[in-house]
């Protein structure tokens, strides 16, 4: 009786937390597309972490600069010991007079110091400070698109591999069912032992390849887990049919996307920024010749007054009010030869832009075409799987009557089984190329 009560509780427990343990499972292996995982990557790849904290450190580092802009206040305060205060009215070697002061001394009070002009030099700074949060941002959106396509390649390879698992797997037990067969017709004599020699030899193959394909998708979920920030062995799992919207340009040709990556490009932004931040530079070195001028303020307490003739062990006050210009005559020859490396920079900037321009032409042209070329495979790959589908079909018929060897049926099968593979690798590298492309004209 307790046992048959321990077995009902028992049994009440597990209806109770079989919701739970399902939900659990389901969410460990639910589907994630590729938008959900570049939206995962996106806030937890560690590439992007590192760039986006460069990016908060630039935007900090014009706050340091505007803070320069505020005058320099100080306060100070001493305390000291006094010596004996003499005064030798004839001479060195003559007997001093001893000035009675205060064997210590201690003095409290402020300094101010305002750059009313420098050459701009602090504003121009600021400025430059801008121009480099700008170029960081240009870069966070570069490694953006980066680990976007890098995202993209391991999921499509993880797709593939994927739909290779199950044809390797489905021809596998096709060749199983075809195996039985030919053992049955060569027990009645029908056919040679060679031809169960040949099945059982392509079983074997067909087994190594899906031992392949297995190691290749554990690769692929571990990239795709490091790249989305997550742990290696973290379960994984994609949508098998996954439908994909992009940022596609319709009936676009090669001048719209041309068009586009100079107006978007991150990696052109960059050397036009770089422009930018040269020629500020040029200015700045350029500010070195220019005078200074500052308004600057002290007042000093001080005990006892020993700074001025007579002597007295009172406390005193003293202070100053102006405006001070500095010219430094040698910057006039020492920023010679800075400024004019500051303008080799310049020029260099402005050649790598337009090396840059190049660059980009050359990558649309050639992403373009590798996606003309991908959509032509498609369409000859799925000719090919009609034709070799058919053939198949042909040839295990009149093998059947023998009418043909096993050997060509082998042939027929191994062409229909690439034809799939091809189609797939043709199909992904259709959304690769293009995800490719959209990454480097700026809009992926």
């Amino acid at each position: 009786m307790k046992q048959y009560k321990t077995v009902s509780i028992l049994s009440i427990l597990m209806l109770l937390f079989a919701p739970s343990i399902y939900a659990q499972h389901t969410e460990k292996v639910q589907s994630l597309s590729l938008e959900e995982i570049w939206k995962v990557a996106e806030m937890n790849n560690r590439q992007l972490k590192l760039y986006d904290l460069n990016h908060q450190q630039s935007t900090i580092e014009i706050l340091e600069a505007k803070d320069r802009l505020l005058p320099e206040l100080s306060v100070g305060a001493d305390l000291k010991l006094n010596s004996k205060f003499l005064i030798y009215d004839n001479g060195l070697f003559s007997s001093p007079q001893d000035v009675a002061v205060k064997g210590y001394g201690y003095g409290v009070g402020y300094n101010l110091n305002f750059n009313l002009y420098n050459g701009g030099k602090d504003k121009r700074s600021i400025v430059i400070k801008k121009e480099e949060e700008t170029r960081k941002q240009y870069e966070l959106d570069l490694q953006k698109h980066s680990v976007k396509y890098d995202v993209a390649i391991a999921y499509f390879d993880l797709y593939k591999f994927l739909h290779f698992y199950d044809f390797l797997n489905a021809e596998t037990e096709a060749e199983k069912k075809q195996l039985r067969l030919i053992e049955s017709l060569h027990k009645n004599g029908t056919v040679l032992k060679s031809d169960v020699l040949r099945i059982s030899v392509k079983l074997s193959q067909l087994e190594l390849s899906l031992s392949d394909v297995k190691k290749k998708i554990e690769i692929a979920k571990q990239r795709l887990n490091i790249l989305m920030g997550r742990k290696n062995d973290a379960e994984l799992t994609i949508q098998p049919e996954d439908i994909i919207e992009l940022n596609a340009i319709t009936d676009g040709d090669y001048n719209d996307y041309v068009d586009i990556a100079f107006n978007k490009s991150p990696e052109y932004k960059i050397a036009i920024s770089d422009i930018k931040w040269s020629e500020l530079n040029v200015k700045q070195m350029k500010a070195t010749i220019l005078p200074k001028v500052s308004l600057y303020s002290n007042y000093n307490y001080n005990y006892p007054q020993i700074s001025f003739y007579p002597y007295s062990n009172d406390l005193w006050g003293f202070g100053q009010t102006g405006i001070k210009v500095q010219y430094s005559i040698d910057n006039l020859y020492k920023s010679k030869h800075t400024i004019a490396r500051a303008q080799v920079v310049s020029s260099q900037a402005k050649e790598k832009a337009e090396m840059k321009k190049d660059e980009i032409y050359l990558q649309v042209r050639e992403v373009y075409l590798q996606q003309q070329q991908a959509l032509e495979s498609v369409e000859t790959a799925e000719h090919n799987i009609i034709k070799t589908t058919e053939t198949v079909r042909v040839i295990r018929s009149s093998y059947l009557n023998q009418e043909s060897l096993l050997t060509d049926l082998l042939e027929a099968e191994n062409a229909l089984l690439e034809a799939k593979f091809n189609l797939t690798t043709a199909q992904t590298n259709v959304k690769v190329t293009h995800i490719r492309l959209l990454a480097i004209i700026g809009i992926l």
